[in-house]
């Protein structure tokens, strides 16, 4: 599991800057504020994604999705629980796949790797599966409800090797 300590924190921020959000690191063994699975998973409040540097880079990618792909209205008084629907949630998780390829030293299978070391579950068995073959409603959703991550999706990664 990738954790945030491997990877460049001015990298990390640049990368949430482009969507308005910003990254705050708490201290080794504080509490992470907004962190709807407790330590180490990241935590959301508002426009701020938290995190240690124990908080595995697939958690910090899927805050920061829940935050790009909710309306600036719900983002405003979020505080912990995306509350978003099942197919918001399908989006969440494609474009965190998608992100991983702008983290240099991760990628998307990196990321889909730890996605299912982590526990997360889909339809096909793994997030490599459904991503490849099941997830045409995730990217449908994304071009719907979440242009700024749509864009993500024609735009070359930094990651060249996928």
């Amino acid at each position: 599991m990738r954790l945030i300590a491997e990877c460049s924190i001015p990298d990390l921020s640049a990368l949430l800057d482009r969507f308005s959000l910003n990254l705050k690191l708490v201290a080794d063994g504080t509490a992470i504020p907004g962190s709807y699975w407790g330590e180490p998973e990241a935590g959301l409040i508002q426009s701020t994604i938290y995190a240690r540097k124990d908080t595995p880079v697939h958690s910090l990618l899927h805050e920061t999705c829940h935050a790009i792909c909710m309306p600036a209205s719900r983002r405003e008084k979020f505080h912990t629980d995306a509350g978003g629907d099942f197919d918001e949630e399908n989006a969440v998780c494609y474009l965190q796949i998608l992100l991983a390829d702008r983290v240099p030293g991760y990628d998307r299978q990196r990321c889909m790797l730890d996605m299912d070391h982590w526990g997360y579950t889909f339809r096909l068995g793994s997030a490599r599966r459904w991503f490849e073959q099941d997830a045409a409603d995730a990217l449908n959703w994304l071009h719907a409800h979440a242009s700024d991550a749509a864009t993500l999706t024609t735009i070359p990664s930094q990651n060249q090797n996928n």
